[in-house]
């Protein structure tokens, strides 16, 4: 019967997925249609999709995304639109019981079922269910969602106020209704609204799948799984929640899928409703989770099953068996902040993350993989997930599950103050239950956080006092909202409902009802670009943990090429380019400023945008460095950011077509397991090993000092150990006694570790630009390995700065780039590209800062 039941939907058109049970879900994601709602005209939709997209694929507008496009297209938001389907459900009808489940409707929608209006949503973050069981036809059901302009809505709440809600990144002024920040009204993206890296495109749509869920007797709603693990026993307990329709004894069970053994099973007695059943279990040496580059990120596949007479439902779920706790005690300097995993402290190395596109539907499997696999390649062990953005799909974080990637999660609360009571209030409690009940058994999820820079705008920015002197009844209003939020309302849903997760008020945060501080907690540390402190300032600033910092730089020019078609804009200050640098002049100014701080300005398009992004690479290796270097105190560094919404300049590492800029080539070598790290600090060259492995490791320390043309002037070799979990400095020299009367701009310090592998660093002593750096001339040839693979072999004979190497239309088609090539030296960098080796070597392009 249920295979007939499969097949009969199959037939007519209706996307069927079953699980192991009998519980069936139509996917109603076919054969939709839309229209302006003020007017007549129906035209073909994709669902999950949104206006934008759908206008985009019928040729309505230009892609928002090219050249001046986004300007011409903030109409959008202003109107009104409706979706509608139409689906058979012959089958349906013989189920008793039908739920309608929306994963994501974009913002404001009404919903109507064969005229029945079942649902007015208003929420983008939440999961909307309806029983529609009594609303179902065999033939013809028409399901209608009425979207209204999340301005037309939000512009009414704001006039009610004799006061605004600030919103800091709200660009409003760019297609907005007369500089009115209204994002804080909605439960919606933020970054929709616009940003200092994002434009302004408020979407609505059906963003997220919708499903028909058709049962009979019982069904599996949610199972939870909670865990006290250590090397030698993990202790387990399920909550299995369970609807029933009627009254009755029910077997439930859990097995591992793996074996087949049964590790859990009660009769329980089931009401008729909302159940829950709880079992508990044990497994001993459990496979512990561990993160990228600690150890295998192992995950079980439990299958939990619910039988009732002849009925069964299942549901499986993969667990990573691990602890997890946030170190957050005194010290002598104020509150450590320390992730502890499996009950080891680890240094977090890693990013933050936005939404991968401004149109989220087109975020597409490939894209997750892509981004997460990343952020493995360049060994990074933690995301942090931004509050101005979505809670992410379910891929996002099964890929995280599966590669050691750990999640800092944010609510979906970013650099604003918001009308935080009455309805909203609770719309966002229902929000937060959703998404921690969705989220909460993936292993990645490492912290729940309140917001991102929402306590720090409001204690640290004047804020608070603004309102204070509007009136002192404002003042208390909005403030009670702020801590009702952050301190009551999110902290009580998360103890409730992932109680094993640490909750943490806001991202920076140190204590209550102030400013952030470096000596407590974590840090955003913008001196360096928003306060125009030096790069080496990163050498010197200090934090228990980094949770935000960066430094900007445009794509490279490949990627440039495909948004500024026209070659007459190809000039950083020109309307294209500007129109694709949120952060305005201030942010061109800033890495012109930095760049002729540290490099010889180019007069080139392409080159200014190859040394910019040099520039923000080795800003980025300088801070990465440095934090490392001060584990102990400092147990995280999270760099501003790792992706784009859209082709912009940015504090991106990779853009929004997926290059990697020079920064992410830069940190894969800072943010290796063992690091060789030397800096020059009050007349002393220290080179420090930093080993994040669990275990000693031992090996030979080489340091030379070399001119720029080969010659070796000194050398110190010795053995080393450099301890489990730690940073040392491994060799101290003062810088004149090293130099012995050589010219700082025509030497640098090159170092090996040998050990398991080798590991190498170069350290010049004076910034690019006053080094004596001679023209390169660089060798190379395309060389084609046994195993089938090729190989770039590039040799010089003096000191070369940060070669690149491109490819006309390719994306990351090199292992390596913006490498350093030391004199006489060979370097091989693995090619992965289908071009034929002769297309390669007749369009490869070698640049290199010497030669500019």
């Amino acid at each position: 019967m249920r295979k007939l039941l499969i097949m009969l939907f199959l037939s007519l058109g209706v996307a069927v997925s079953a699980n192991a049970g009998t519980c069936h879900v139509l996917n109603l994601n076919k054969d939709w249609s839309f229209k302006q709602a003020r007017l007549n005209n129906w035209h073909p939709a994709t669902v999950p999709g949104t206006v934008h997209t759908d206008l985009m694929a019928l040729g309505m507008i230009d892609d928002p995304f090219i050249g001046l496009n986004e300007k011409e297209v903030q109409w959008v938001d202003k109107e009104d639109w409706e979706y509608r389907t139409v689906f058979d459900a012959e089958g349906a009808v013989g189920s008793r019981q039908a739920l309608l489940v929306f994963h994501g409707l974009d913002t404001y929608a009404d919903v109507f079922l064969n005229d029945s209006l079942i649902l007015k949503a208003d929420n983008m973050f939440r999961t909307w269910k309806v029983d529609v069981a009594a609303l179902l036809k065999e033939k013809g059901n028409v399901l209608r969602i009425y979207f209204h302009s999340p301005i037309k809505v939000d512009m009414e709440k704001w006039h009610k106020l004799d006061y605004q809600y600030n919103a800091v990144n709200d660009q409003s002024q760019n297609g907005g209704v007369f500089d009115r920040r209204l994002s804080v009204f909605a439960r919606k993206a933020g970054y929709h609204y616009g940003w200092d890296w994002g434009p302004r495109l408020v979407t609505s749509g059906v963003w997220r799948p919708i499903e028909l869920v058709l049962w009979n007797d019982v069904r599996i709603d949610d199972v939870y799984t909670r865990q006290q693990t250590t090397s030698k026993l993990s202790q387990l307990s399920q909550c299995v929640t369970v609807m029933a329709e009627n009254e009755g004894e029910a077997t439930v069970m859990v097995t591992d899928k793996a074996t087949g053994k049964k590790l859990a099973s009660k009769v329980a007695t089931l009401h008729k409703g909302k159940n829950e059943v709880t079992l508990d279990f044990q497994i001993k040496n459990p496979r512990l989770w561990w993160t990228n580059g600690l150890g295998e990120a192992h995950l079980y596949t439990f299958a939990t099953t619910v039988t009732m007479a002849s009925t069964t439902d299942c549901r499986e779920q993969r667990i990573g068996l691990r602890s997890i706790r946030v170190l957050n005690e005194k010290d002598e300097y104020g509150k450590e902040f320390c992730f502890e995993l499996n009950g080891k402290r680890v240094f977090m190395k890693g990013a933050d993350y936005i939404p991968c596109d401004n149109f989220l539907p087109r975020v597409s499997d490939e894209i997750y993989t892509k981004t997460i696999q990343d952020a493995v390649d360049v060994n990074m062990n933690m995301i942090r997930v931004w509050g101005g953005g979505i809670y992410e799909n379910d891929l996002f974080y099964d890929l995280c599950d599966e590669k050691g990637i750990l999640i800092w999660q944010d609510f979906m609360f970013a650099c604003s103050v918001y009308p935080a009571s009455g309805a909203l209030l609770e719309s966002i409690q229902q929000e937060a239950r959703d998404n921690i009940i969705r989220l909460r058994n993936h292993p990645c999820i490492a912290l729940w956080c309140g917001n991102n820079e929402c306590q720090d705008s409001f204690y640290g920015w004047g804020w608070r006092e603004a309102y204070y002197k509007q009136s002192q009844e404002i003042g208390q209003k909005v403030e009670r909202e702020f801590t009702d939020l952050y301190y009551k309302v999110l902290p009580q849903i998360v103890e409730e409902l992932n109680p094993d997760i640490k909750y943490w008020p806001s991202s920076p945060f140190g204590d209550y009802n102030k400013s952030s501080f470096t000596t407590s907690g974590d840090y955003h540390y913008w001196g360096v670009w928003h306060a125009n402190e030096p790069i080496s300032n990163y050498n010197v600033h200090r934090a228990r943990f980094y949770s935000e910092y960066g430094m900007q730089s445009f794509p490279e020019f490949e990627s440039v090429k495909a948004f500024a078609t026209d070659p007459a804009q190809w000039d950083i200050h020109s309307d294209m380019m500007m129109s694709h640098q949120r952060g305005g002049s201030f942010a061109n100014s800033r890495i012109e400023g930095y760049l002729e701080s540290e490099y010889v300005k180019p007069a080139a398009f392409p080159a200014l945008l190859y040394v910019g992004q040099l520039m923000q690479g080795d800003a980025m290796k300088t801070a990465v460095e440095a934090h490392r270097r001060d584990k102990g105190y400092c147990w995280g560094t999270l760099i501003w950011q790792i992706n784009d919404c859209w082709p912009v300049a940015s504090w991106s590492t990779r853009d929004w077509y997926g290059r990697w800029k020079a920064a992410h080539y830069m940190i894969r070598h800072a943010m290796d397991d063992v690091l060789v790290s030397p800096i020059e600090k009050e007349g002393r060259l220290d080179v420090y090993v930093v080993n994040d492995r669990l275990k000693a490791v031992k090996g030979k320390l080489c340091v030379k000092l070399m001119t720029l043309d080969g010659k070796c002037l000194k050398e110190v070799s010795k053995q080393i150990t450099a301890a489990a979990n730690s940073s040392a400095s491994m060799y101290s020299v003062p810088v004149d006694e090293l130099l012995a009367g050589a010219d700082r701009k025509d030497v640098f310090i090159a170092v090996d570790f040998n050990a398991d592998r080798l590991y190498t660093a170069d350290y010049c002593l004076l910034k690019s630009k006053n080094m004596a750096f001679p023209k390169a001339n660089i060798n190379w040839s395309i060389e084609e390995n046994a195993n089938g693979s090729r190989d770039v072999v590039l040799k010089s004979d003096c000191y070369v700065r940060g070669v690149f190497l491109s490819l006309p239309e390719e994306i990351n088609p090199f292992h390596d780039n913006y490498v350093n090539l030391l004199p006489g030296k060979e370097l091989r960098i693995r090619i992965d590209s289908m071009t034929s080796t002769a297309d390669i070597s007749r369009h490869l392009s070698v640049s290199a800062y010497n030669n500019l």
